[in-house]
């Protein structure tokens, strides 16, 4: 009498797991199918690349930092037209740095708000230059909040065309 039932339990179990197999050979099917459909999906919905700029200032005048601003307010609205992500890093050095002092700058009044609508612009120091002007004045230099001190200005723009950003000077 074990026998038969034992044979029965087997049975059974041989077909569970015949069934389990078809199903889950089905669903195997499907999901390879619906993989291609879901590779097209994310192809069609990726992001659109960010455009990359990166803008040098190197002098004390006030008419090439407005140009810098202009410019970087052009390109940020040109590519918000397009609906496609830009980033903008302004890197000052030598007596461009002035662009960035709290003491001196006399385009501070424009970077506040233009920093404040457009978290993807960065406004970058060059931490040789304010060491050298430190030096020289003898005093600290302080800078807007907006700045972020690099080592150093020229390398941070070598860094930056590494990274593929386009390089403009005003």
């Amino acid at each position: 009498m074990i026998a038969p039932r034992s044979h029965l339990v087997f049975c059974s179990l041989v077909a569970a797991s015949v069934l389990f197999g078809c199903w889950a050979s089905d669903a195997l099917a499907q999901s390879e199918e619906s993989a291609p459909r879901a590779a097209q999906t994310k192809m069609k919905k990726a992001a659109p690349a960010v455009h990359k700029v990166a803008i040098q200032v190197d002098q004390n005048d006030k008419g090439v930092m407005d140009l810098a601003l202009n410019n970087a307010r052009n390109i940020i609205d040109y590519y918000k037209d397009k609906g496609e992500p830009v980033a903008i890093e302004i890197v000052t050095y030598g007596p461009g740095l002035h662009m960035l002092r709290t003491d001196t700058s006399p385009v501070k009044d424009r970077i506040a708000p233009m920093a404040l609508e457009n978290p993807n612009i960065k406004f970058i120091a060059c931490g040789n230059t304010q060491a050298n002007q430190s030096k020289a004045e003898g005093k600290p230099i302080s800078l807007i909040s907006e700045a972020k001190v690099m080592p150093s200005g020229v390398v941070r723009l070598i860094e930056l065309q590494k990274q593929g950003y386009a390089y403009i000077r005003p």
